[in-house]
């Protein structure tokens, strides 16, 4: 079988510029062959013209290139593991926001799985996928003739996370008239189950993830203010796939090595069209979208070259920015756009509002005015 070296083949044709983030990319997973200086090549060369005909993905991911079975090691990633090792050996509520796909889960189980409580269970509750009239008797249980079907006594989540972790997934999903019961759970460690007025006292700590805005569900009163500063003790924000690209391509390679195993196929390559386009999509449904790409591009693929549905990719950007232009156009009011703009300009400058760098010089604006502005329209940095 010919090296690596062999079968990497940097060459002129007329591609774009792969930029910095190709380089980023191909060196975090470690697809430059050992001893060669790639990344230097690529620079030196000129702006234009560059690609990578074939690249390697047979080589095994290294311990550093993954955390408790999390794939990646981007700044934003490494800034996430570095806070999940320092707040898991605490007892700590802890608050995982981030859009769909992210993740949350996998970063639940790294955090029990570094906590003082690993040996014992790590019970998980996804909010949004029980209806809320079974949601209580879920989380706290519930005793036998307690409603209508009730025909035994069921023990609750929170009982069978005693001494362990509770992973509330979807949590701004719980419907308000529950959650003052669950404000008490995780103040008080104390609950009653439905049908019986006994107080069972637990030692479960909890871990809650959302993929919604709960400072502004808080605003909008969709969300009590109590529990979610009770949830907000260690909030840990998950990037998005698109914030992290020099993560895409080792990902690539972990998801195509397990559908391939499971699939008994040889696949070991894939080509630089397949990878820029990889590169490129904004992935809206982000490490699960991906997942599931590559699960179908591996059984598509016949040879040792992935074969990724390129045009599926095209298909959703198209639909994307046709939306995109649909709600500018029918659906957003000025009112929204303007708080948009100011909470992109806020972000950009890391809610800095004043000075030269500061979001209203960059909105043209009085410090005065954006404050007042800011809080006519409820943002504040709580929302983030």
């Amino acid at each position: 079988m010919n090296t690596l070296t062999d079968l990497l083949d940097v060459s002129v044709s007329g591609k774009e510029n792969l930029g910095q983030k190709w380089i980023q990319a191909l060196d975090a997973a470690d697809l430059v062959p050992k001893g060669r200086c790639f990344s230097k090549r690529l620079v030196n060369r000129p702006a234009a013209n560059r690609s990578i005909s074939v690249l390697r993905l047979d080589e095994p991911l290294r311990p550093e290139q993954e955390f408790e079975g999390i794939i990646g090691r981007s700044a934003s990633l490494l800034d996430v593991f570095a806070q999940l090792k320092t707040v898991a050996p605490t007892d700590s509520t802890v608050l995982l926001l981030g859009e769909t796909g992210t993740g949350k889960e996998l970063m639940a189980r790294a955090l029990h799985n570094r906590s003082t409580r690993r040996d014992r269970p790590l019970v998980r509750v996804n909010c949004a996928a029980i209806p809320s009239g079974l949601l209580e008797s879920e989380l706290f249980g519930h005793e036998r003739g307690a409603f209508t079907g009730a025909i035994a006594r069921r023990v609750g989540r929170f009982e069978l996370a005693n001494c362990g972790t509770l992973f509330l997934d979807e949590v701004g999903d719980i419907p308000l008239e529950l959650q003052p019961k669950l404000m008490r759970v995780l103040q008080e460690q104390e609950f009653e189950r439905l049908g019986n007025t006994q107080t069972l006292r637990v030692n479960v700590r909890v871990v809650a993830a959302t993929s919604r805005n709960l400072g502004q569900m808080v605003v909008e009163r969709q969300f009590r203010g109590d529990l979610y500063y009770r949830l907000n003790v260690f909030p840990i924000q998950l990037p998005a796939l698109r914030e992290r690209p020099e993560d895409i391509l080792l990902l690539v390679r972990h998801f195509i090595q397990v559908f391939a195993r499971k699939m008994q196929k040889s696949i070991d390559s894939i080509s630089s069209e397949s990878a820029e386009a990889l590169m490129g999509h904004s992935w809206p449904g982000n490490v699960r979208e991906l997942q599931n790409l590559i699960e179908r591009a591996v059984i598509l693929s016949p040879g040792k070259r992935i074969q990724v549905p390129l045009s599926g990719l095209n298909r959703a950007d198209t639909r994307r920015d046709i939306a995109g232009q649909s709600a500018a156009v029918g659906v957003i009011t000025l009112r929204e756009v303007e708080r948009e703009h100011i909470l992109r300009a806020l972000a950009e400058t890391k809610w800095i509002i004043g000075g030269t760098k500061g979001a209203a010089a960059r909105l043209g604006l009085k410090r005065t005015t954006l404050t007042s502005m800011m809080r006519r329209m409820g943002i504040s940095r709580a929302m983030t």
